[in-house]
């Protein structure tokens, strides 16, 4: 609803008449003698000023000189310079000064503790609180206003109960404090009971509702404020404006606009400013934004820095430039936005430029500086600049903390962090977090132990955003029992907090306390379901991941790209297309389907599927990146497409793409799965001499299955005892791999001694060693793995294969006896025997790894897990229709023959996906060309 404006401009008449009552008031008045102030009264009321002045700036030092050369210093001046300490966050001096004039009088006490309640120190503002001789409602609201800012809701509360007096300031704090910790049905219940209510009250009721998001109330507490004839003021427009940029109605803004101008704010630059911010709020809008600008009566320096960072958010850096040389003043806050829109794009050496032409930067300028060379990951550039810093305020040092530990300089961090504190200065709130982020980082469990007991002493342990960081270190630091101490001790609990402690207990591996904290959670947002949705899909618990999807969209949430990849992957794990296909829709309807993120989930999850629409997707991708490219190139090599793979990788460098690590795995793979040696070669060498790139493990494993593959087992094995590094079971397990297809025992034998010395409760190196014994008719052998196996406690992972039928997944185990149909599968599969023998099927008994005669040999191979499979689709799918299995395992080199015959003889297209690789089998080819 758009509500009706009524209010105007002031009446003219009622203002002369309040000139003529207070010209009759003078008249009337007897004629006041005037004091002859002594000049040093001046001169110390205009020192205490300059002392205010230059605490203001910042500039302590010489707001201490000021301070130290007055010759007579009066109540005002003492307060002025403690006011000037705790300013600059340092309310110890300001104590020590206190102290000498016996703790001042109420305005110093109430300077004190206002000062420690910045910084967080709630014990010692409590402390000054206490010691003050005598309490107005001025200290016992900057009291409560101290647990308020540090996120003590509840003491907050009780010293609100037992005030003596309270005025509206003390019924708006506490409102303040409920609207601030997103508590608004206590904040709601407050405001009924208010006996006086002034447009601070409605303009906290309409904040904290844009707070938490929850626009259309804020509106409608402005329309109950505008039919009680409570006429708006410039912080209520302003607050009114941020919640009417999210309803996504134009005519609201449009309505507030007029609003502004009848209620006499035509030429008010602060309401047109928050005009302008609401218009900048969809980036679509900008040109609406930009006739706004352009037809405002009056700017200031904010106006221009809003329009120029909004350009700049926008992507519109040229257009930003633009309107900043339009900009008469070029104030410090128009260069400092441009210095920032610059950095933000990467322009960063032209934002260098534009700060080194600011003729007296400011600590704001040099902050944007600094972290615009932290954006861009150049922190010796931000360091070098900040060891320049003439002034640093808390904000630079927070800024230099923060640069370190997301650039992955974690130690520098805490080391910045430790600096400050022996400089004589608390840490602020970020500096803190930021340090907790770092001990996170590399898990320095001691470290955060340490920051956590400074932020015990600076006072803040039960804020809000300090406890959240300690949640998630701990968490990190797999130390759940202070995890849960924290938790269990706040005394305000966001969504944030809920959200990291059940990330915690995801990576503690204590899924089922998560799911539990998840589902007792007081509100929930999109991290919430991304974090648990998240936690069931790497627990390899896909199906409940799904159910919670399901849950997610029946409570009418809107996922986000993170959940829609999430579940895009798990459908290619699962090998069901149908789940994959459902997302595809899901993330087409929300639009997010070609985002860069979603996109190239979709074209991992189809490759998974064999299914060409990867390439699809490929092909109407607007934007790619590194991944983009990677991922076609790996699901090539996954379908043994070699050639095909290395176009891709010539296409990427003619986009002028620079490969990474894993662009030369998917290559390698690629080649090894091709039989393409040579090509292998080059592109491993060309890793190093034309890229700088160093070979990893993963390539040396690739490199070992390229020779192997090939049948250059002994250059396998050489190319081993060669390597830099030293070779993992991947390697070996490569190398054992190349053995047992090309049955070389002898080497075989060695790499599998490697293995079962690195990782003896490995299933499958026991099977490849006894699968090459068995191959060559070694029974004895064959009998020693098996009882190595059970003397180490090892069984045989059984094969096991799954399809999808319209929306049902089918799985069999191999000798499987439990299918419902498994009579009907084992006819079927007896008929398509005898069948394909009459067109030329030999059982390749090798495979068999038991010492029994052909026969029984013959019958054990018939029951395998992918030819159950397929069995079963051909009995219940309609004839011609193409069958999609997955598999656990590698398929069986006798399995493969067979499923040859059966695509030949049914003409039916049958693809597997096995433990490796594809395997797309058409006419009795197979697109693997028998060599996988």
């Amino acid at each position: 609803m758009v509500f009706p404006i009524k209010w105007s401009k002031p009446p003219m008449a009622r203002c002369q008449h309040l000139r003529r009552l207070l010209s009759s008031a003078a008249g009337a008045a007897r004629p006041i003698t005037a004091w002859r102030v002594p000049r040093t009264l001046d001169s110390a009321s205009a020192d205490s000023a300059r002392i205010r002045e230059l605490a203001r700036l910042g500039r302590v030092r010489e707001a201490r000189e000021v301070f130290d050369a007055m010759p007579r210093r009066d109540i005002i001046a003492w307060n002025s310079m403690i006011f000037a300490y705790c300013n600059s966050g340092m309310p110890d001096d300001a104590r020590s000064l206190a102290a000498s004039i016996s703790g001042g009088n109420l305005r110093t006490g109430t300077i004190l503790l206002s000062g420690y309640s910045r910084l967080g120190r709630v014990r010692d503002a409590r402390r000054v609180f206490d010691e003050m001789p005598a309490r107005n409602t001025v200290a016992w609201n900057a009291m409560v206003n101290c647990y308020v800012k540090n996120g003590d809701i509840n003491l907050a509360r009780r010293l609100f109960d037992v005030m003596p007096s309270r005025d509206v300031t003390s019924w708006n704090t506490m409102l303040t404090g409920y609207c601030h910790s997103q508590q608004m049905v206590d904040a709601r219940n407050l405001f009924e009971q208010m006996p006086e209510r002034n447009l601070v009250s409605w303009t906290l009721m309409i904040s904290g509702y844009v707070l938490i998001e929850q626009h259309g109330k804020a509106w409608g507490i402005f329309c109950t404020m505008h039919r009680e004839g409570m006429p708006p003021d410039q912080p209520n427009l302003v607050s009114v404006l941020s919640a009417a940029s999210h309803l996504e109605n134009f005519d609201i803004v449009q309505s507030l606009q007029v609003l502004a101008l009848k209620t006499g704010f035509e030429r008010d630059v602060v309401i047109g400013t928050a005009l302008l911010n609401a218009y900048t709020r969809d980036m679509s809008m900008l040109d609406t934004a930009m006739k706004f600008f352009d037809g405002m009566k009056e700017r200031n320096e904010y106006t221009w820095s809003t329009m120029i960072t909004a350009l700049a958010h926008g992507g519109r850096i040229d257009s930003a430039s633009d309107l900043y040389q339009r900009d008469p003043q070029k104030s410090i806050h128009s260069r400092t936005a441009m210095v920032t829109g610059l950095a933000r794009c990467g322009r960063i050496s032209d934002a260098r430029v534009l700060f080194e032409q600011i003729p007296e930067p400011n600590v704001v300028s040099w902050n944007a500086m600094i972290t615009g060379y932290m954006h861009n990951e150049m922190v010796d550039e931000a360091e070098e600049l900040f060891n320049r810093m003439p002034f640093r305020n808390t904000i630079s040092w927070a800024g230099m903390i923060a640069g370190y530990a997301q650039n992955g300089r974690s130690e520098e961090a805490l080391v910045s962090l430790q600096t400050l504190h022996r400089n004589g200065m608390l840490p602020s709130l970020s500096s803190l977090t930021s340090s907790f982020f770092a001990c996170s980082n590399i898990e320095a469990l001691e470290a955060g132990k340490q920051m956590h007991s400074l932020a015990l002493k600076v006072g803040c342990q039960f804020n809000t955003y300090v406890c959240n960081a300690l949640i998630t270190m701990y968490g990190k630091c797999r130390n759940m029992d202070f995890v849960r101490q924290v938790f269990n001790r706040m005394t305000a609990k966001d969504t944030v907090s809920w959200n990291s402690f059940i990330t915690a207990l995801v990576q503690n591996n204590l899924l089922e306390e998560a799911r539990d904290t998840f589902d007792n959670m007081p509100s929930r947002d999109i991290v919430s379901w991304t974090t648990i949705i998240s936690a069931y899909a790497q627990n390899e618990q896909e199906i409940e991941a799904v159910e919670i999807f399901r849950s997610l969209m029946h409570a009418h949430e809107v996922p986000n790209p993170p959940i829609l990849t999430i579940l895009l992957g798990v459908g290619g794990s699962l090998g069901a297309p149908k789940l994959g296909q459902q997302i595809h829709t899901v993330a087409i309807k929300l639009g997010m389907d070609s985002g860069l993120i979603v996109a190239n989930a979709l074209m991992s999850m189809y490759f998974k599927y064999g299914c060409a629409d990867s390439l699809k997707v490929f092909d109407s991708m607007e934007e790619r990146d590194i991944f983009t490219w990677n991922t076609i190139i790996t699901g090539h090599a996954q379908h043994g497409l070699g050639r095909e793979a290395i176009r891709v990788y010539q296409q990427m460098e003619s986009a002028g793409v620079l490969p990474n690590e894993v662009t030369f795995v998917g290559l390698l793979h690629a080649c090894s799965h091709s039989g393409l040696v040579d090509e292998g070669r080059q592109f491993f060498n060309s890793m190093s001499s034309d890229y700088g790139l160093t070979p990893l493990l993963e390539h040396y494993a690739c490199m070992v299955d390229l020779l192997g593959r090939a049948g250059d087992v002994q250059g396998a094995e050489q190319f081993i005892y060669d390597m830099p590094i030293e070779p993992d079971t991947v390697i070996w397990s490569a190398l054992l791999g190349a053995c047992k297809i090309h049955k070389n025992v002898e080497i075989g034998r060695r790499a599998a001694e490697k293995l079962f010395a690195i990782e003896p409760s490995n299933t499958g190196n026991y099977v490849m060693l006894s699968n090459i014994y068995s191959s060559l008719g070694m029974w004895d052998e064959v009998a020693k793995v098996r009882k190595l196996m059970k003397e180490q406690g090892v069984n045989k992972e059984p094969g096991c294969s799954w399809m999808q039928i319209k929306n049902k997944m089918y799985s069999f185990v191999t000798g499987d006896e439990d299918h419902e149909q498994i009579e009907d599968i084992r006819a079927t599969l007896q008929e398509l025997y005898n069948s394909l023998k009459a067109t030329g099927y030999v059982p390749d008994t090798e495979f068999v790894l038991h010492d029994i005669d052909e026969e029984q040999k013959e019958s054990s191979l018939l029951y395998h897990s992918e030819k159950l499979a397929v069995a079963y689709g051909l009995l219940v799918t309609p004839k011609g229709m193409p069958i999609q299995i997955m598999k656990n395992l590698r398929i069986c080199g006798d399995c493969h023959t067979f499923i040859k015959f059966v695509s030949h003889v049914t003409k039916r297209e049958i693809d597997i996906r096995d433990g490796n690789r594809f395997h797309h089998l058409r006419n009795g080819i197979c697109s693997c060309g028998d060599f996988w």
